[in-house]
């Protein structure tokens, strides 16, 4: 006898939609494509526009046979479900030749070209690392590819929330001209999120300029703004004031050795801002920026800091000193220091004192990264402190600097200090202490 009953279906073909799209979600784009083979409902489920809202585009300097594949087809998705597009991130992976980047130049052309037609969604945009003042990029190129850029910026200023070009590395007039799209339509930009951290060529000093003063006037509606300190000033100060301070909520400022930072900008300037925007808390970070001098010239004690970044990284200067900052320059932020990071090479100097008593006066402190010479007992009267609840420290990395090769009795010790307070560090700390030749 015949059996003419349905054949048994697997449990899938039951799985209701959005599980499905939460299936595809996690699957790269080849998986997708040869999942929507199984059927028509995985094929509509391929198509679903919740899968496509996010895109990173990778172009590979030195690519592989997999590499090249893998950037073939994120390019051809991005195009064939661009409409949907949200969030596109694109990334600029070693380049190393002219040709390499005349086809970078001419494949964006095309793509936000493609893009500036079929997209009215797209809400944020990264396009970091550029170096536009690296050598390959030929004058030609260059300014092609600004030309492109600024075009699909224009096109789509009436959507974009969000714009991260940090690294770009170009000069004063093309920087405004890039940022200036962002609000031709209506002279005005309500966008919320700016990334412009090494965005212009090293050695400008940014801050002097009229042009880029009239340029962020345009900004309505800022609410975090990274940026390079070479562009402070008392006047950009006042525009963020009277332009955003309903909505700005954090500046991030790096601050490099290389970029001038010999402005003077007033406390009074600070001190209206913070006024005006009670919300906001500034985050400084400090690339090779060690003296005493120019820092003070610099924080200012009317900023609402809430995270100092010192990083020497190696190098080391006998004529500088870490103590001034540390007594004197630090503690003025006490009542709002949640985030401290010191990467130091201070050799010539211990510091286990004076940053305990830091530490110890900042209230709301609650991440601590240091990697410094110090002593290992200071590990020990830290943790002591903080089992006491004298200071209310969430997380603690340290890596103690030593002049010895052989570190097996600092290890010793930390040992030690870890099983004393094990019972804290287990419980209630994000912790990771070693100790590091130097030599």
């Amino acid at each position: 006898m015949e059996d003419d009953s349905e054949p048994e279906q697997s449990s899938w073909a039951y799985l209701p939609d959005v599980c499905l799209r939460h299936v595809f979600h996690w699957l790269d784009d080849r998986d997708r494509s040869r999942a929507a083979l199984v059927c028509k409902k995985w094929s509509c489920a391929m198509h679903s526009g919740s899968l496509w809202r996010c895109r990173t585009i990778t172009f590979y300097g030195q690519p592989s046979r997999a590499r090249t594949l893998e950037f073939q087809s994120a390019l051809w998705y991005t195009k064939k479900f661009g409409k949907y597009l949200k969030h596109l991130e694109i990334k600029l992976s070693n380049p190393y030749n002219t040709p390499f980047i005349k086809k970078f130049q001419v494949i964006m052309r095309g793509l936000l070209s493609h893009l500036g037609k079929c997209n009215s969604h797209l809400v944020s945009l990264s396009i970091k690392y550029l170096e536009l003042d690296c050598l390959i990029w030929k004058n030609v190129v260059r300014a092609q590819f600004i030309k492109n850029l600024a075009a699909f910026l224009k096109r789509m200023s009436n959507q974009l929330d969000y714009i991260n070009l940090k690294g770009a590395r170009i000069t004063l007039e093309e920087g405004c001209e890039l940022l200036n799209s962002l609000s031709s339509l209506t002279n005005r930009s309500f966008i919320s999120e700016i990334n412009i951290e090494d965005f212009f060529s090293i050695h400008l000093s940014v801050y002097s300029s009229a042009l880029f003063h009239q340029t962020m006037s345009k900004f309505h509606r800022l609410t975090i703004l990274t940026f390079n300190y070479n562009c402070i000033s008392d006047e950009l100060l006042d525009i963020l004031r009277e332009r955003s301070s309903h909505s700005l909520c954090t500046l991030n400022i790096k601050c490099h050795i290389h970029d001038p930072h010999g402005q003077v900008v007033s406390g009074m300037s600070w001190a209206n801002l913070a006024k005006r925007a009670p919300k906001l808390n500034v985050n400084f970070f400090f690339e090779r920026v060690m003296k005493h001098d120019h820092l003070a010239r610099i924080l200012l004690e009317e900023i609402p800091v809430r995270s100092i970044s010192l990083r020497s990284c190696y190098f080391s200067d006998p004529d500088w000193t870490m103590r001034p900052t540390l007594t004197n320059l630090l503690p003025a932020y006490w009542h709002g220091l949640q985030k401290l990071t010191l990467e130091l090479n201070n050799d010539h100097e211990l510091l286990d004192n004076e940053l305990l008593q830091l530490i110890l006066s900042c209230k709301r402190l609650l991440f601590l990264k240091v990697w410094a010479f110090l002593s290992v007992s200071f590990m020990e009267r830290l943790l002591q402190n903080r089992a006491e609840r004298k200071c209310i420290l969430t997380t603690i990395k340290v890596r103690i600097y030593t002049a010895q090769d052989d570190s097996t009795e600092e290890e010793r010790l930390l040992a030690d200090i870890y099983r004393k307070f094990k019972y804290l560090i287990d419980s209630e700390l994000n912790y990771f202490v070693i100790t590091y030749p130097m030599v």
